[in-house]
């Protein structure tokens, strides 16, 4: 699945061109390298997300195409 579309599903951002913009202004990196939108999100993945002073480091445990609201967390561990 690729970044973006994963950061949209997990709720981890809200709006898919959101985190497009994200990736392309360079402010998600994946295992610590940055990561442009249409990297493909494989399961163990470090995404790191800057948006201003706030720094969110989740770890992949699960890729899922369709995830109901009350399901996204399960998709991530906050590190």
């Amino acid at each position: 699945m690729r970044l973006d579309k994963y950061l949209k599903v997990s709720r981890l951002i809200k709006r898919r061109t959101v985190a497009n913009e994200a990736c392309d202004h360079g402010r998600i990196s994946v295992n610590g390298k940055v990561a442009k939108a249409g990297y493909e999100v494989k399961i163990g993945d470090r995404i790191e997300i800057t948006l201003g002073e706030r720094v969110v480091a989740v770890e992949v445990l699960q890729v899922a195409d369709n995830v109901r609201k009350d399901d996204a967390g399960a998709m991530y561990k906050e590190l």
